[in-house]
């Protein structure tokens, strides 16, 4: 019928039809009615999508932010091809090869796509410098980048926590978290923070090795049921793993999802760790990739997941995809993000912990410690100057100015010593301003301590790197400092477990 409908559109619709665009549109509505999460990939889009599961890409190594429609470098990779090409932080980017990219209204997405290409290959950036009359063009190199999903482990408190925070589940996942904790166990370490928020999944197979690295014996990781038995599956714990013992605490919250759930729900239904932060996504839905002879990809639907316990992770949902979009910010609205009492379990949907306490199933997985979400964080004032690129320009801007004064200084002087002054504070203003947003002093007072952290941090990833400045923000973040003090009291830690 779909076929018959769309060779008549083809063959005498009175205008010319882009039959390739409206089978992509009616083929993504058709599994919108399905399930929020099956998809069509096309063809053009597959690098995009994939990208997102590698350990390394080919490009040119420089971080940008938008400001008034224009890319600006932020920083460069340290012996990367784009430092190595002269680019610096402050240039902007007015061409990438042959396109204009200034003023092109183009998102971040796109802009990336441009940077990257295939491996050994050039493109010419034509960059508008300050100091210069006229733009310069660089050619840069692409090569091949770590694209590392595990961030480099850190030691916290007294020389014994270690801290470790999975961005995503990629193809090296399993191999980067074994290289860190074994280098800080080599450290010494007594505790471990596993930080999962922000992370939305990836490859379920790296999130169970994971988990296998905390469980002993060989109880049971995640298992799922689909339409019919070779859907059906069931994993296991199989390898002595390298943290099976010492102390464990992991942070989730509303943007940890999938593979990232099914991990937290292992180790929660076990006793093996304890959860803080905020209720997780609520994404448990397996889906099967599916190559296609255009090249496009479909991702449909096949089962679904559920910790040892037997909760199922899936969320509630319709056929109304905005509805579910819209999910989080109703979670917001009603003050899950604020109270632990504004969180909606459901009751009926009870399981229990190897010790016997009690857990819930119906979408997420609720933490066994609540810490609420900092209400500035989704103010309309800070959000904009985030999306405006106010914040990095205004770093950015001081960075260039003090630039000796900082090379000058080692990371920890500056995050010890620094402090974002009140005429920094207003520049951020000033450069509200120039970015559209209404003037909002009051709306300033009142994020001044936030906007002053962030400033920082920016400062300092551009002036150290990128460590520099999470170290800055992990020293403020009150849910890792909660989680902190639950690691470091072992016995308290143990007693939260083992309740029933």
């Amino acid at each position: 019928r779909f076929k018959e409908i769309l060779s008549y559109v083809d063959r005498d619709y009175v205008d010319s039809a882009d039959t390739e665009g409206l089978t992509d549109y009616a083929v993504g509505r058709m599994l919108e009615k399905l399930d929020p999460h099956s998809v069509y990939i096309p063809a053009t889009d597959r690098d995009k999508t994939d990208a997102f599961l590698q350990s390394s890409f080919e490009g040119v190594g420089l971080d940008f932010y938008f400001f008034r429609d224009t890319a600006t470098v932020s920083a460069t990779l340290r012996g990367g091809p784009a430092e190595e090409a002269g680019l610096r932080p402050g240039d902007q980017l007015l061409r990438v090869g042959a396109t204009a990219v200034a003023g092109a209204h183009l998102g971040s997405g796109k802009l990336m796509q441009l940077l990257r290409g295939a491996r050994a290959s050039s493109v010419v950036l034509t960059v508008g410098r300050a100091g210069q009359p006229q733009p310069l063009s660089l050619t840069v190199a692409r090569r091949r980048l770590p694209n590392p999903s595990v961030e480099p482990g850190v030691i916290l408190i007294d020389k014994q926590t270690g801290y470790l925070k999975v961005n995503r589940f990629a193809n090296s996942t399993y191999e980067e978290f074994k290289a860190e904790l074994d280098g800080l166990r080599r450290q010494g370490i007594t505790r471990l923070v596993l930080d999962l928020r922000g992370n939305p999944g990836g490859y379920l197979d790296r999130a169970t090795r994971l988990a296998d690295e905390f469980i002993a014996g060989s109880r049971k990781l995640v298992y799922t049921e689909g339409k019919g038995e070779q859907y059906d599956t069931q994993t296991y714990a199989h390898v002595a793993g390298d943290w099976e013992q010492g102390p464990l605490v992991v942070l989730v919250d509303e943007n940890s999802a999938s593979a990232a759930e099914v991990l937290a729900g292992a180790l929660q239904d076990h006793d093996r760790a304890l959860l803080v932060g905020r209720r997780t996504f609520g994404k448990g839905l397996v889906q099967q990739p599916i190559a296609l002879q255009d090249g496009g990809e479909l991702r449909l639907t096949i089962a679904r997941y559920y910790t040892p316990a037997g909760r199922c992770i899936q969320k509630p949902y319709g056929v109304d995809t905005e509805a579910y979009q819209r999910e989080l910010t109703e979670r917001q609205q009603r003050g899950e993000f604020a109270y632990a009492d504004s969180m909606h379990v459901a009751k009926e949907l009870r399981f229990r912990t190897d010790h016997g306490r009690p857990v819930y199933g119906g979408g997420g997985i609720v933490p066994d410690v609540f810490v609420a979400r900092d209400s500035l964080l989704s103010s309309i004032y800070f959000t904009q100057l985030c999306r405006k690129g106010v914040l990095q320009a205004a770093a950015l801007a001081f960075y260039q100015q003090h630039r000796a004064e900082l090379a000058g200084l080692r990371p920890e002087q500056f995050q010890a010593t620094f402090q974002v002054s009140d005429g920094e504070l207003e520049s951020v203003g000033r450069l509200a301003r120039r970015a559209g947003l209404p003037p909002g002093s009051a709306a300033l007072r009142r994020c001044a301590a936030l906007v002053r952290l962030r400033l920082k941090a920016y400062i300092a990833q551009s002036a150290y790197g990128p460590e520099a400045s999470r170290a800055i923000l992990r020293a403020e973040d009150a849910e890792l400092q909660q989680a902190l003090q639950a690691v470091k009291d072992g016995p308290a830690l143990l007693a939260l477990l083992h309740q029933s």
